[in-house]
Protein backbone atom coordinates (compact mmCIF):
# COMPACT_ATOMS: atom_id res chain seq x y z
CA UNK A 1 0.00 0.00 0.00
CA UNK A 2 2.58 2.32 0.62
CA UNK A 3 3.88 1.83 -2.87
CA UNK A 4 0.77 3.01 -4.19
CA UNK A 5 0.62 6.31 -2.54
CA UNK A 6 4.19 7.23 -3.04
CA UNK A 7 3.13 6.48 -6.77
CA UNK A 8 0.41 8.82 -6.77
CA UNK A 9 2.24 11.21 -5.37
CA UNK A 10 5.00 10.84 -8.10
CA UNK A 11 2.33 11.17 -10.63
CA UNK A 12 0.77 14.50 -9.21
CA UNK A 13 4.42 15.88 -8.71
CA UNK A 14 5.06 15.05 -12.45
CA UNK A 15 1.57 17.29 -13.43
CA UNK A 16 2.91 20.69 -14.93
CA UNK A 17 1.12 23.82 -13.96
CA UNK A 18 1.80 24.83 -17.95
CA UNK A 19 -0.66 21.85 -19.01
CA UNK A 20 -3.56 23.88 -16.48
CA UNK A 21 -2.47 26.99 -18.46
CA UNK A 22 -3.54 25.33 -21.84
CA UNK A 23 -6.54 24.30 -20.70
CA UNK A 24 -7.98 27.47 -19.76
CA UNK A 25 -8.90 30.07 -22.54
CA UNK A 26 -7.11 33.19 -22.50
CA UNK A 27 -9.36 36.11 -22.50
CA UNK A 28 -7.62 39.48 -23.87
CA UNK A 29 -8.00 42.65 -21.40
CA UNK A 30 -9.32 43.99 -24.54
CA UNK A 31 -11.55 41.39 -24.95
CA UNK A 32 -13.03 41.77 -21.49
CA UNK A 33 -13.97 45.31 -21.93
CA UNK A 34 -15.60 44.32 -24.99
CA UNK A 35 -17.81 42.08 -23.13
CA UNK A 36 -18.23 44.32 -20.36
CA UNK A 37 -19.70 46.96 -23.03
CA UNK A 38 -21.61 44.49 -24.79
CA UNK A 39 -23.30 44.16 -21.06
CA UNK A 40 -23.58 47.68 -20.66
CA UNK A 41 -25.27 47.99 -24.43
CA UNK A 42 -27.95 45.38 -23.56
CA UNK A 43 -28.30 46.59 -19.93
CA UNK A 44 -29.20 50.24 -22.14
CA UNK A 45 -31.52 48.33 -24.24
CA UNK A 46 -33.07 46.77 -21.92
CA UNK A 47 -34.10 49.49 -19.69
CA UNK A 48 -35.85 51.42 -22.70
CA UNK A 49 -38.38 49.02 -23.01
CA UNK A 50 -41.67 49.21 -20.91
CA UNK A 51 -42.52 47.14 -17.97
CA UNK A 52 -45.23 45.33 -20.39
CA UNK A 53 -42.50 44.55 -22.94
CA UNK A 54 -40.35 43.17 -19.55
CA UNK A 55 -42.95 40.63 -18.52
CA UNK A 56 -42.39 39.48 -22.15
CA UNK A 57 -38.70 38.16 -21.60
CA UNK A 58 -37.74 35.70 -19.17
CA UNK A 59 -35.67 37.82 -16.73
CA UNK A 60 -34.46 36.87 -13.02
CA UNK A 61 -36.36 38.82 -10.08
CA UNK A 62 -33.60 40.59 -9.10
CA UNK A 63 -32.68 42.13 -12.61
CA UNK A 64 -36.58 42.66 -13.34
CA UNK A 65 -36.28 44.80 -10.13
CA UNK A 66 -33.49 46.83 -11.28
CA UNK A 67 -34.57 47.26 -14.69
CA UNK A 68 -38.37 48.77 -13.06
CA UNK A 69 -35.98 50.98 -11.13
CA UNK A 70 -33.99 52.71 -14.25
CA UNK A 71 -37.30 53.27 -15.65
CA UNK A 72 -38.19 55.84 -12.58
CA UNK A 73 -34.23 57.41 -12.58
CA UNK A 74 -34.36 60.04 -14.67
CA UNK A 75 -30.74 62.00 -13.51
CA UNK A 76 -28.21 61.39 -15.95
CA UNK A 77 -25.82 60.12 -13.09
CA UNK A 78 -27.50 57.51 -11.32
CA UNK A 79 -29.39 56.19 -14.56
CA UNK A 80 -25.71 55.42 -15.74
CA UNK A 81 -24.81 53.72 -12.22
CA UNK A 82 -28.09 51.84 -12.53
CA UNK A 83 -27.33 50.84 -15.91
CA UNK A 84 -23.61 49.33 -14.87
CA UNK A 85 -25.29 47.56 -12.00
CA UNK A 86 -27.80 46.15 -14.50
CA UNK A 87 -24.81 44.97 -16.69
CA UNK A 88 -23.43 43.64 -13.70
CA UNK A 89 -26.98 41.58 -13.17
CA UNK A 90 -26.52 40.48 -17.05
CA UNK A 91 -23.05 39.37 -16.07
CA UNK A 92 -24.47 36.43 -14.23
CA UNK A 93 -27.04 35.21 -16.11
CA UNK A 94 -27.05 33.60 -20.06
CA UNK A 95 -27.39 36.53 -21.74
CA UNK A 96 -28.31 34.66 -24.93
CA UNK A 97 -32.33 33.67 -24.48
CA UNK A 98 -32.42 37.56 -22.90
CA UNK A 99 -30.82 38.94 -26.32
CA UNK A 100 -33.65 36.26 -28.46
CA UNK A 101 -36.09 38.25 -26.27
CA UNK A 102 -34.71 41.42 -26.97
CA UNK A 103 -34.55 40.51 -31.02
CA UNK A 104 -38.01 38.76 -30.77
CA UNK A 105 -39.47 42.13 -29.05
CA UNK A 106 -37.64 44.41 -31.54
CA UNK A 107 -39.26 42.62 -34.81
CA UNK A 108 -42.50 42.71 -33.53
CA UNK A 109 -42.10 46.61 -33.18
CA UNK A 110 -40.74 46.84 -36.43
CA UNK A 111 -43.34 44.81 -38.37
CA UNK A 112 -45.75 46.79 -36.84
CA UNK A 113 -44.43 50.02 -37.85
CA UNK A 114 -44.17 48.85 -41.05
CA UNK A 115 -47.62 47.64 -41.10
CA UNK A 116 -48.77 51.38 -40.13
CA UNK A 117 -46.57 52.89 -42.82
CA UNK A 118 -48.45 50.01 -45.45
CA UNK A 119 -51.63 51.74 -44.33
CA UNK A 120 -50.55 54.82 -44.36
CA UNK A 121 -49.31 54.59 -47.51
CA UNK A 122 -53.18 53.24 -49.07
CA UNK A 123 -54.55 56.27 -47.07
CA UNK A 124 -52.01 58.50 -49.56
CA UNK A 125 -53.50 56.63 -52.45
CA UNK A 126 -57.11 56.31 -51.78
CA UNK A 127 -57.26 60.44 -51.26
CA UNK A 128 -54.93 60.72 -53.95
CA UNK A 129 -56.43 58.32 -56.50
CA UNK A 130 -59.54 58.37 -55.31
CA UNK A 131 -62.06 55.37 -56.55
CA UNK A 132 -59.07 54.24 -58.72
CA UNK A 133 -57.32 53.32 -55.77
CA UNK A 134 -60.60 51.75 -53.79
CA UNK A 135 -60.52 48.34 -56.02
CA UNK A 136 -56.97 46.96 -55.63
CA UNK A 137 -57.48 47.86 -51.56
CA UNK A 138 -60.93 45.53 -51.97
CA UNK A 139 -58.79 43.14 -53.21
CA UNK A 140 -56.37 43.04 -50.77
CA UNK A 141 -58.51 43.56 -47.69
CA UNK A 142 -61.90 42.20 -48.94
CA UNK A 143 -63.96 42.67 -45.48
CA UNK A 144 -63.46 46.68 -45.61
CA UNK A 145 -66.83 48.55 -46.20
CA UNK A 146 -66.78 50.25 -49.68
CA UNK A 147 -69.21 52.74 -48.86
CA UNK A 148 -67.38 53.61 -45.64
CA UNK A 149 -64.23 54.21 -47.49
CA UNK A 150 -65.55 56.22 -50.63
CA UNK A 151 -67.98 58.46 -47.78
CA UNK A 152 -64.52 59.39 -45.73
CA UNK A 153 -62.47 60.10 -49.03
CA UNK A 154 -64.62 62.34 -50.07
CA UNK A 155 -65.24 64.17 -47.25
CA UNK A 156 -60.85 64.31 -46.72
CA UNK A 157 -60.67 65.52 -50.25
CA UNK A 158 -63.43 68.58 -49.26
CA UNK A 159 -61.34 69.21 -45.82
CA UNK A 160 -57.74 69.37 -47.76
CA UNK A 161 -59.22 71.69 -50.03
CA UNK A 162 -60.96 73.99 -47.66
CA UNK A 163 -57.55 73.63 -45.30
CA UNK A 164 -59.55 72.15 -42.50
CA UNK A 165 -58.01 69.55 -40.10
CA UNK A 166 -57.82 66.51 -41.67
CA UNK A 167 -60.41 64.75 -39.32
CA UNK A 168 -61.59 62.30 -42.03
CA UNK A 169 -58.21 61.42 -43.06
CA UNK A 170 -57.32 60.07 -39.45
CA UNK A 171 -60.67 58.56 -39.65
CA UNK A 172 -59.89 56.87 -43.27
CA UNK A 173 -56.84 55.49 -41.48
CA UNK A 174 -58.64 54.12 -38.07
CA UNK A 175 -61.25 52.49 -40.94
CA UNK A 176 -58.32 51.17 -43.13
CA UNK A 177 -56.53 50.25 -39.86
CA UNK A 178 -59.56 48.23 -38.37
CA UNK A 179 -59.73 46.02 -41.85
CA UNK A 180 -56.31 45.12 -42.14
CA UNK A 181 -56.50 44.03 -38.19
CA UNK A 182 -59.81 42.23 -39.27
CA UNK A 183 -57.46 39.99 -41.78
CA UNK A 184 -55.13 39.74 -39.81
CA UNK A 185 -56.70 37.72 -36.84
Amino acid sequence: MFHVTITILVEDLMHEPEDEYEEQAYISKSQLKRDAQALQELAAELAKLSREQLDKLSLADSLREALGAALTITQHGARKRQLKYIAGLLGREEVAPIRDGLARLQHKSRQATQALHHIEQWRDRLLSEGDAALEPLLVQYPDADCQVLRQLIRNARREQAAAKPPKSARLLFQTLKAAASSRND
